[in-house]
């Protein structure tokens, strides 16, 4: 079969997505491939149609057991032979496994890194006719990487044992330029062709908030959300904790995930999410890589991430496909101070000198601050983001917080002023909660003991709230007026361009949101909502077609969207199909899930009518 009948036959499309198809066909070619494609982008199709068209064996190498098992039982489901080695098997099963391999069972297997220099692997791999090696999630072979892992530095060793060096392909969702040259040279890759699609995900909708009472939004947004499915994401296990057992008493269907609980109650948790039995999961940031759950609606941090990337990475998670989705940050300056304290005490990469760890904190704490930025820019987060990956954006893109905000342009320069001569005067020893309150005129019991009430200019802006000074504190960071030390205790410096401000010569003006009367809004029931606001009738459909997904999910012991995902059982509900040829014209449908249930579905749907 060529490219399309596969991609037909087994995955149920008619059309390749942006990227996929000059991927598969330059794999196909021989050429090295290193594609930076956003989640949600189908990337594991760019590996697999190939593999299923070469010659030999496919080794794909993945960093989790949960990301393996989530692609190795879609694969099986779709009725092609594929395994996955790594610690969750016996040494008996592992070594059974690579018995079969031998035999020609499987066309793909997937591998841990870990694995890969074992005697009985490098064995194997010297026995059997291996085309390719693909290697998902691959920034994590650089340690300018969000995720370094020293495993991945492995991966070259062990193509250099191969006999014949197979066609190399590398796949990940966020790569800057520092990232992609250092794959490139990490794993010799030989003259790749580099696909980048874009980071753009035009379904996900952005927004940053800083609330007083971040519970009280977070169960504001769950009452009008209750039949959906997301993430709240934590910074602490004790957060972690915390969310987890205010929700439980609210009474949501929720789980939570995180390093300090054992093995089989976070794979217990895990499955409870995937299989939504428990549709709402509370997780520290080691959770999420590899969760191939298609129906997330919303991610929500309750703190900021330590950077860009780790943000891209865990709000993709939403939405993955296609549909409308939610990705909703909670800032606080706690969060800032909380990184940076994690940024300083990393302990992680213990194979790298002391000199190149702190050359990587050093990126770090870069990488902070232009996550800070995000957090109180004005401009459009989406096209701050794009511009943070390096791709250009439209200034505008109508799907974020701060493109559907008001806001007016107002003089800043006094309150500026203000706040430079503070720094100044008191030293440039302080941060920016104190240096807001000085020039507020708070009287509490550290600025008297520090005497700060006697500095020049100590209630200088009285009449203006705390919070808002903080804001033009943030403003003239992101202009680079002032800037925060990198220390444990962050303490707020002046540039040259706040001296040439204080001369006069520069005006601050900045965008403030206008103030919108509160309006008490109606608690909303719970319901599905179709992006194209379909009736209420489809509706009851969508919920018969989702129970008989539960029925066989439960039956087989998969988790319900490897049977079809909701963008599928949404397209079933908009032309409901009465036989065999119009199923198979949904998407999503290919022939091998026909087979097994299209009838099924069918019968769900010639009932309704």
């Amino acid at each position: 079969m060529n490219k399309h009948q596969l991609l037909k036959k087994y995955y149920g499309y008619d059309f390749f997505r942006e990227g996929q198809e000059e991927a598969i066909d330059n794999i196909l070619n021989g050429i090295d491939t290193f594609g930076i494609m956003p989640t949600g982008a189908g990337k594991s199709i760019c590996f697999q149609i190939p593999a299923l068209m070469l010659k030999g064996i496919t080794i794909v190498i993945s960093p989790l057991i949960s990301l393996m098992k989530d692609q190795v039982g879609a694969l099986n489901q779709m009725g092609i032979h594929a395994a996955y080695l790594n610690s969750s098997l016996t040494y008996n099963q592992y070594l059974k496994a690579l018995e079969n391999a031998k035999k020609g069972q499987y066309k793909i297997i997937y591998v841990a890194p870990e694995r890969l220099m074992s005697e009985e692997f490098v064995d194997f791999s010297r026995k059997v006719e291996i085309s390719m090696i693909s290697i998902d999630e691959v920034h994590c072979v650089s340690q300018w990487g969000q995720d370094f892992r020293p495993s991945y530095l492995k991966i070259l060793d062990f193509i250099k044992k191969m006999p014949v060096r197979p066609i190399i392909s590398a796949f990940t969702a966020t790569a800057t330029k520092d990232v992609r040259e250092d794959v490139v040279k990490i794993l010799a890759l030989q003259q790749p062709k580099i696909i980048m699609t874009g980071f753009d995900r035009k379904n996900l909708f952005f927004s940053v908030k800083a609330p007083r009472d971040k519970e009280a939004t977070i169960l504001e947004y769950l009452e009008s959300n209750l039949d959906k499915s997301g993430i709240i994401y934590c910074q602490t296990r004790k957060e972690v904790e915390a969310i987890h057992e205010l929700l439980l008493k609210k009474g949501y269907p929720v789980t939570r995930y995180h390093a300090g609980l054992s093995d089989m109650e976070r794979k217990q948790n895990q499955d409870d999410f995937i299989f939504d039995l428990k549709p709402l999961m509370v997780a520290s940031n080691a959770f999420g890589m590899g969760i191939d759950k298609s129906n997330v609606r919303f991610v929500i941090h309750y703190n900021m991430p330590k950077n860009m990337e780790s943000y891209y990475q865990e709000a993709g998670r939403a939405g993955r496909d296609g549909e409308t989705s939610q990705c909703i940050l909670l800032y606080s300056g706690k969060d800032v101070v909380t990184n940076q304290f994690f940024i300083d005490h990393n302990k992680d990469n213990d194979e790298l000198t002391d000199e190149m760890l702190e050359l990587v904190r050093n990126r770090d704490r870069e990488r902070l601050r232009k996550m800070t930025f995000y957090c109180f820019t004005t401009e459009c987060l989406r096209d701050y983001m794009l511009r943070y990956f390096g791709e250009k954006g439209n200034h505008y893109c109508g799907n974020c917080s701060n493109c559907l905000t008001q806001f007016k342009e107002e003089d800043v320069t006094e309150i500026s002023k203000s706040i430079v001569q503070c720094i100044e005067t008191t030293g440039q020893r302080f941060g920016m909660t104190l240096i807001a309150d000085v020039i507020h005129g708070s009287k509490s019991a550290r600025i008297v003991q520090l005497k700060l009430d006697h500095t020049l200019g100590y209630a200088s802006q009285s009449d203006i709230s705390v919070a808002r000074i903080k804001q033009v504190i943030n403003h003239l960071l992101l202009e680079e007026y002032i800037k925060l030390t990198d220390d444990e205790y962050p303490v707020l410096k002046l540039l040259d361009k706040s001296r040439r401000m204080m001369s006069g010569e520069n005006l601050i003006v900045m965008k403030l949101p206008k103030e919108v009367e509160r309006v008490t809004k109606p608690k909303a029931k719970a319901r599905f909502s179709f992006s194209n606001n379909r009736s209420y009738e489809n509706h009851n459909l969508f919920e018969l077609l989702r129970m008989k997904r539960m029925d066989i999910a439960r039956e087989e012991k998969i988790p319900p969207y490897i049977v079809f995902a909701d963008k599928t059982l949404i397209e079933m509900c908009q032309h409901m199909p009465a036989n065999k040829n119009e199923m198979l014209n949904i998407n999503g449908v290919g022939e091998i899930k026909y087979e097994k249930y299209g009838v099924k579905f069918l019968q769900v749907i010639e009932d309704f009518k």
